[in-house]
């Protein structure tokens, strides 16, 4: 794939589901898996967990090669990387900022 230098969608979907997040974590839902990892018995465990497992499924779908599946999985990854930020009270502006820095 060749880069163009235009971005393929919306970037403030990941604002959005960022937003999403912070929503569950100060009003749970039981309905919601966002809130219930949140606020799990293992606390910030399991959402590590999570985060592991997700980065492993990635690398697997990168390294067989299998467009769709790392596609799938890269969502899992980011997804989780935000509900871990969240839950470690890391504001994502902060990330957001560092990439900017880096950037430059």
């Amino acid at each position: 794939m060749k880069y163009t230098g235009e971005s393929p969608a919306d970037p403030r979907v990941i604002g959005e589901l960022w937003e999403v997040i912070c929503e569950r974590a100060a009003h749970p839902d039981e309905n919601s898996y966002t809130s219930r990892l949140l606020h799990d018995k293992k606390g910030i465990d399991k959402v590590l967990e999570k985060v592991g497992e997700e980065a492993t499924e990635f690398i697997i779908a990168i390294k067989n090669r299998v467009p769709e599946r790392t596609t799938e999985e890269a969502a899992d990854l980011f997804f989780h990387i935000l509900v871990a930020l969240r839950a470690a009270d890391v504001d994502f502006k902060e990330v957001i900022n560092e990439l900017e820095r880096r950037r430059k």
